[in-house]
């Protein structure tokens, strides 16, 4: 029988990141709602130095203005030739009306001199959880290793993912399937680690505050 545990929101307004992290969890009995469903939150300042700190900030935030669990997960693309760029920038590489498509170009700009064999790149993920009263109650970060291609390769997920090669596969992140995404992104091997403390904690007692 699946334990009945407490609803978890998620501190992010993307839905493709959304449906991801759902997809992630509901094997394991966790239903999780989209900040998006609270529409009286306010958007959550990311002005943290690494994602550790920037998914604290949007867990405990959304935590305390919903009064329910809360996930926040900051992730992003670490190029070794840009000295780690964009990092926590990563969403708005190209300045305040960043986009995917922007964002891209940027990085193809910055790149445009770097031989192929010097383009590796890491995608990072961190993810913490929150308790209803703002205390974080676990935190987790994990890494998938590829390299940034020149030219855009298929047509799923988000952000970088059509540039960010997976050598083993010889596929983009816009290539893959979900399926195998699930198993070996950065945001799958990061709740990898989350889900059975998250379960442990749950199934120890800890309980949403009525």
């Amino acid at each position: 029988m699946t334990a009945r545990f407490p609803l978890l929101v998620l501190a992010s307004r993307n839905s493709k990141k959304a449906r991801e992290i759902r997809e992630l969890l509901a094997p394991y009995g966790f239903e999780l709602k989209s900040v998006t469903e609270f529409p009286d939150v306010s958007e959550v300042d990311e002005d943290g130095e690494t994602f550790a700190d920037n998914a604290a900030k949007k867990a405990r935030e959304t935590a305390l203005a919903t009064r329910h669990w809360a996930i926040g997960e900051d992730s992003g693309l670490r190029v070794d030739a840009l000295g780690g760029a964009p990092g926590v920038y990563s969403a708005r590489f190209s300045g305040p009306e960043a986009t995917d498509d922007r964002n891209n170009i940027k990085l193809q700009a910055e790149l445009a001199s770097v031989p192929d064999g010097r383009r590796g790149a890491g995608y990072v993920c961190h993810v913490a959880v929150a308790d209803p009263q703002g205390v974080i109650r676990l935190s987790f970060e994990d890494a998938c290793r590829g390299r940034i291609i020149r030219e855009a390769r298929g047509a799923n997920g988000f952000g970088y993912d059509p540039y960010f090669l997976v050598p083993e596969y010889h596929q983009t992140f816009g290539e893959l399937s979900a399926l195998v995404k699930q198993q070996l992104s950065h945001r799958a091997r990061a709740f990898r680690r989350l889900i059975p403390e998250l379960r442990k904690l749950f199934e120890n007692g800890a309980r949403e505050s009525a």
